[in-house]
């Protein structure tokens, strides 16, 4: 079983992901961009780079993300593992399509569309997607702004894009409001999680 864990910068991923460890220790735990190869180390670059260009930086997070797909998730969902991805493909819509959205080199009739289309062929559908619910100036509050992704004007794009895949899949996704305390938080997502194991069964 593949849950994916999405949100803004700042809505309390981190603090999730290590309660989550202590609750499911068997679990494989995972993240996207990768800090493990050097696809993901080539999106971290970009990410400091206030002048990549956006078509070219989504690319290295499309690459990074079919890489991990065949070194880690695939491999571990055929060994029958619950996994647990602290962001994933909804992450790269979501941020990549606001991205493209101010490209001024490219024309985009709808850039989250793209992103999806070019996601469609290869990649794993997650069969449960936690949304941590903050709004943008939190988040950016909360993150310190300490890279372009992490400014409110920007993450404001970000959360309508969040909010048209909610809309699109709800099914799949769990609304989770991140300004309440991790522990409500945690208790939030460990029900949305143990249900959806049940459902899976």
């Amino acid at each position: 079983m593949l849950v994916t864990l999405e949100g803004l910068d700042g809505s309390g991923k981190t603090t999730l992901v290590e309660a989550l460890r202590e609750r499911y220790p068997d679990a494989t735990f995972t993240r996207e961009p990768t800090d493990d190869s050097w696809y993901g180390e080539a999106v971290y670059r970009s990410i400091a780079d206030d002048d990549a260009d956006p078509l070219a930086e989504l690319f290295l997070y499309t690459a990074d993300h079919a890489d991990h797909l065949s070194r880690v998730i695939r491999p571990a969902l055929e060994a029958g593992d619950l996994v647990i991805s602290d962001r994933y493909a909804d992450s790269r819509f979501a941020y990549q399509g606001a991205t493209l959205e101010t490209a001024s080199a490219y024309d985009f009739t709808d850039p989250l569309e793209y992103v999806v289309d070019l996601h469609r062929p290869f990649s794993i559908e997650p069969d449960l997607t936690i949304y941590l619910d903050l709004d943008p100036e939190t988040a950016a509050e909360r993150a310190g702004t300490t890279n372009k992704f992490e400014r409110a004007a920007y993450l404001e794009s970000v959360r309508d894009n969040y909010e048209r895949l909610l809309e699109r899949d709800p099914d799949r996704f769990v609304r989770v409001d991140a300004t309440r305390s991790p522990d409500a938080v945690l208790a939030a997502v460990v029900d949305a999680l143990e249900d959806a194991r049940s459902n899976d069964r």
